[in-house]
């Protein structure tokens, strides 16, 4: 069986779901959809060691020891940290963990602060896309879509491969469209949303980076040569890697990538983009409520109701909102405007 190297990208600040992700402690390292972090559940979905080989996690500096507690506490101490000197988006950090390995090894590229609640689906359609990886082929997975979301880009399938139903060449990327669009796209059949997960060889990957990101692909392979280790990180050399211009996988390599598949699959994923997917993917009382912590609910509909341990929430009459209490803070906001809690963050951020 080939073995496979996790990529866990561990970037982002998870300004939505304020006040419990905040900049230095982010949605990905929090227990938000379980009792343990996302971060420790991506890590788990790789932790079968006759399948994967030892995780390498791309993240911040700021983000280190909340990457070394998770990871101490999932008992992996053979893990690989690439610390970024600063924030490119995630095609220089892809390459920078494409330089870390072999040339020949396969990467399972995986955001870590996504959830899934079927797995084995997950692991299915790795198996099913891997003969395709070997041979050369940049896979993405295709989530079935459940409604015409418009927040998410989406990958539309062409004919499947031969000899291989449930993989299929990529006709198109589409960025986040119109309801309307969204809506004829499932009409149409055959349109998957763009989840960001990737399967590819490590060779593929820099070799279409180099040719249409050269000063990417530069800038990442100096990084990478002047790179320092220390206990267990790699630093990349920060002048080097600042030179590289920032752009995401999807812009800078996979839609103008050749040989490019998608394998459709239903792993109950969620990209934990708000208080409202929080609200969706948890266990509700009779009334629609997901309730955390020591909360008294009166008359009660349609809400998404947390307070930390040790408080007590009390409402009465309300419908279809979200109300959260962490630390010092308050959020209360309709549920269907969950996504504008990001403006409470740049409010407080920038408060002129």
């Amino acid at each position: 069986m080939t073995t496979i190297a996790p990529v866990i990208l561990s970037g982002g600040s998870g300004t939505r779901l304020w006040p419990v992700s905040t900049g230095d402690a982010p949605k990905q390292f929090q227990p938000l959809a379980g009792e343990s972090s996302m971060f420790r559940q991506t890590l788990a979905r790789a932790a079968d060691r006759s399948r994967f080989a030892a995780p390498i996690i791309v993240c911040g500096r700021a983000h280190v020891r909340h990457v070394e507690a998770d990871l101490a506490a999932a008992g992996i101490g053979d893990a690989r940290i690439l610390v970024e000197p600063a924030a490119r988006n995630t095609a220089p950090a892809i390459a920078l963990a494409a330089l870390a390995v072999t040339p020949d090894a396969i990467m399972l590229v995986m955001p870590a602060d996504h959830v899934m609640t079927d797995v084995p689906a997950f692991l299915a359609a790795i198996d099913a896309v891997l003969p395709a990886v070997e041979a050369g082929a940049l896979a993405t997975f295709g989530i079935a879509p459940s409604h015409p979301e418009t927040g998410y880009g989406y990958i539309a399938a062409g004919d499947p491969l031969p000899g291989n139903p449930y993989v299929h060449a990529v006709r198109r990327f589409v960025e986040k469209p119109a309801r309307e669009k969204a809506e004829a796209m499932l009409a149409e059949d055959g349109h998957y949303w763009n989840a960001g997960i990737f399967l590819m060889r490590a060779d593929r990957f820099l070799q279409e980076l180099d040719r249409q990101q050269p000063s990417i692909a530069k800038a990442c392979a100096e990084a990478m040569n002047g790179a320092e280790q220390k206990d267990g990180q790699v630093h990349p050399a920060p002048e080097a890697f600042l030179a590289s211009p920032a752009d995401s996988i999807d812009y800078a390599v996979m839609e103008g990538a050749e040989n490019v598949v998608v394998t459709p699959v239903d792993p109950g994923w969620s990209d934990v983009g708000g208080w409202a997917a929080l609200h969706e993917l948890g266990e509700k009382d009779a009334a629609g409520n997901v309730v955390i912590g020591q909360v008294l609910s009166i008359d009660a509909e349609g809400n998404y109701l947390r307070v930390d341990a040790g408080k007590r929430l009390a409402v009465v009459g309300i419908s279809g909102l979200v109300v959260v209490a962490h630390g010092n803070d308050i959020v209360i906001v309709p549920r269907d405007r969950a996504q504008d809690v990001k403006k409470i963050v740049e409010s407080l951020s920038n408060p002129d």
